[in-house]
C-alpha cells in the first residue's frame, strides 16, 4: 500500500476491489500515526479497539455489506467521548476518565464501518486558535512545525494534512474547524447549528459547539456529513427538519451537477458570490489575500458572479462571542468540581479549599480565564448589562447575514487573517489570539453553515484557506461549489509529506 495520504474513494476502491482489507488499513493508519508521533496529533492509541472494529468491517465486507465509509479508518476529537478510550477534552479535570458510552456522533460513524484510529489533540474544553491549550501539550502543524496548526480542533487538522486518516472529527464554537483547516491546508465543514447532535460532546457553549467533519476534499466531507448529519431526541438543539420522499440529505446530490444556471463550461454561472466590505480590510495581510484574491477570480472563471456586500456588525462579533462562549462555559464547566465530576485535589482543608483547588489543579489558565470572565458577565448587576446586551448582537449579526443573502447565494472570504504563526508567538497576549478570528465567529454566532478551502499558501509556505458562507441548511451547495472549485485547481491536493 501507498503511504501517499489517500481520501476516501482511494481507499473505498481499494477495499472493494480487495486490495486491502480494513485490517490492513488500520494497521497502516495506526503505523503512520506513531510514524508521526512528534506532531503530537493523537494523544491515546489503543490498537486493540481499532482492530477490533477493523475486523468487525472486514466481516461485513466479507458479507457483502456496502457503505461509503465501511472500513476506512478515522480519528476523534478528544471532546467526543468514545466507549472504551479516555475521553479528557484536553484537560486534566478529566485525566483518566473513559467513557461508558459513545457521543452520537461517534456512533453514527462506528454504524457506517468507520474505524477509529484514537483520540486527537485539541484545545482544553475546545477553548483556544492555537491548540496550545491542552493538557497535553502543543501540536505541530506538519507544513512547518514551528507553527501552530490552529484550534480547537489541531489534533483533527494535523492528523488529516499529514495523511494519517482520510477524516476526522471536530467541533466548531467560533471557527475550530474551518480555521485548523485553513492553517493546515485542508478542507473542513461547520454545518448548520443543530445539524449533528451534541449528545456526548464534552459542552463548551452550548447554544455554539456543533459537531463536523475535516478531509482532504468537499467530497469527502459531504460523504462522512452523510453519515453525521440526523435528527437526536437525546440533544434537545438537534433540528428535526421534514422528511424528504427520498429519505435522508444526501449531500453529494449536486456533485458534478451545474449550479443555477449553469452549463459544463460555466458550472458556477448564476451564483452570486458576496464579498463583504469587513473580510478585506486593512487587519487582512497581504500574503494571505492574494491567494484569497485568485481563488476568487477562478470562481469569477467558473461562471460566478462576485458581488460586494456588507455585514456592518463584523467587528462585534469578538465582543458578542466573548460574553456569550464564556457565560455558557462557567455554566458548563461548573459540574467539575472534585465533587461529582472531575479531578479531585488530594490536599485541601475544607470543601471550599477542595473546590479551589481541584479547579485550580484540573483546569488550565485559558479555561480558568473563560470561566472567571462568564461567572462574571452573569452576575448580579451585570447580566443585562452584558449577557443580555450580547445576545441582542447576535440577532443583529444574524439579521446581517440574512440581509446579506438577498443580493448572494453565498458568502466568501478569508477564514484567518494571517497564515499560521509561530508556536508560543500570541500566548502572552490572548486578545491578539482572540483577533485571528475576528472571520469565523459571527458565522458561529449566527448558526450557519461554512467551510474552509485550501486554496494556496502564503509566507513561509503556510497554507491559506477560503471561508465559504451558506444560508441555514445549505451545506449541499456549499460543498458542491467547493467541489467544482477543487476540479479546476489542485490545492487540495497538496501535502505536507
Amino acid at each position: 500500500m501507498s503511504s501517499k495520504p489517500q481520501g476516501i474513494s482511494e481507499l473505498r476502491a481499494m477495499l472493494d476491489g480487495k486490495r486491502a482489507s480494513a485490517t490492513e488499513l488500520a494497521q497502516q493508519a495506526l503505523a503512520d500515526a506513531r510514524a508521526n508521533i512528534a506532531l503530537n496529533a493523537f494523544i491515546n492509541l489503543r490498537d486493540d479497539l481499532t482492530l477490533e472494529q477493523a475486523r468487525a468491517a472486514d466481516a461485513r465486507l466479507a458479507a457483502g455489506e456496502t457503505g461509503a465509509l465501511l472500513g476506512i479508518p478515522t480519528a476523534h476529537k478528544d471532546i467526543f467521548v468514545t466507549r472504551g478510550w479516555p475521553s479528557t477534552a484536553g484537560s486534566n479535570m478529566l485525566k483518566g476518565y473513559v467513557s461508558p458510552f459513545d457521543a452520537e456522533v461517534v456512533d453514527r460513524l462506528n454504524k457506517a464501518g468507520a474505524v477509529n484510529i484514537g483520540k486527537l489533540n485539541c484545545d482544553e474544553f475546545a477553548m483556544g486558535s492555537s491548540n496550545e491549550k491542552s493538557a497535553f501539550g502543543p501540536c505541530l502543524n506538519p507544513w512547518d512545525t514551528s507553527a501552530v496548526p490552529g484550534g480547537s480542533s489541531g489534533g483533527s487538522a494535523v492528523a488529516v494534512a499529514a495523511g494519517t486518516v482520510p477524516f476526522a472529527t471536530g467541533t466548531d464554537t467560533g471557527g475550530s474547524i474551518r480555521q485548523p483547516a485553513s492553517l493546515c491546508g485542508i478542507t473542513g465543514i461547520k454545518p448548520t447549528y443543530g445539524s449533528c447532535s451534541r449528545y456526548g460532546m464534552i459542552a463548551y457553549a452550548s447554544s455554539l459547539d456543533q459537531a463536523g467533519p475535516m478531509a482532504r476534499n468537499a467530497r469527502d466531507c459531504a460523504l462522512v456529513l452523510n453519515a453525521m448529519v440526523g435528527f437526536d431526541a437525546k440533544d434537545s438543539t438537534s433540528v428535526q427538519r421534514p422528511a424528504a420522499a427520498n429519505g435522508p440529505e444526501d449531500f453529494t446530490a449536486l456533485f458534478g451537477k451545474p449550479l443555477r444556471d449553469g452549463n459544463a463550461v460555466k458550472p458556477l454561472a448564476g451564483v452570486r458570490v458576496g464579498l463583504p466590505a469587513e473580510f478585506f480590510g486593512d487587519g487582512l495581510a497581504p500574503d494571505v489575500r492574494a491567494p484569497i484574491d485568485q481563488a476568487l477570480k477562478q470562481l469569477e472563471a467558473l461562471g460566478a458572479q462576485l458581488v460586494n456586500i456588507s455585514l456592518p456588525r463584523t467587528e462585534l462579533s469578538i465582543p458578542a462571542y466573548y460574553v456569550i462562549a464564556p457565560a455558557e462555559a462557567s455554566s458548563n464547566l461548573s459540574r467539575f468540581d472534585g465533587v461529582r465530576y472531575g479531578h479531585r485535589a488530594a490536599e485541601y482543608t475544607d470543601l471550599k479549599s477542595m473546590y479551589e483547588n481541584s479547579r485550580s489543579e484540573g483546569f488550565g489558565l485559558e479555561v480558568q480565564r473563560r470561566i472567571m470572565v462568564g461567572a462574571y458577565v452573569l452576575s448580579h448587576g451585570y447580566y443585562d448589562a452584558y449577557y443580555l446586551q450580547a445576545q441582542k448582537v447576535r440577532r443583529l449579526i444574524a439579521q446581517d447575514f440574512q440581509a446579506a443573502f438577498q443580493q448572494c447565494d453565498v458568502i466568501a472570504g478569508p477564514v484567518s487573517p494571517t497564515v499560521a504563526w509561530n508556536i508560543g508567538e500570541l500566548n502572552a497576549d490572548p486578545v491578539q489570539m482572540y483577533l485571528a478570528d475576528i472571520y469565523t465567529l459571527s458565522t458561529s454566532l449566527a448558526g450557519l453553515p461554512g467551510m474552509s478551502v485550501p486554496v494556496g499558501f502564503g509566507a513561509k509556505n503556510r497554507p491559506v484557506g477560503l471561508q465559504l458562507i451558506g444560508n441555514y441548511f445549505k451545506e449541499g451547495e456549499l460543498l458542491a461549489l467547493a467541489d467544482h472549485y477543487q476540479q479546476a485547481t489542485d490545492w487540495h491536493l497538496r501535502t505536507p509529506v
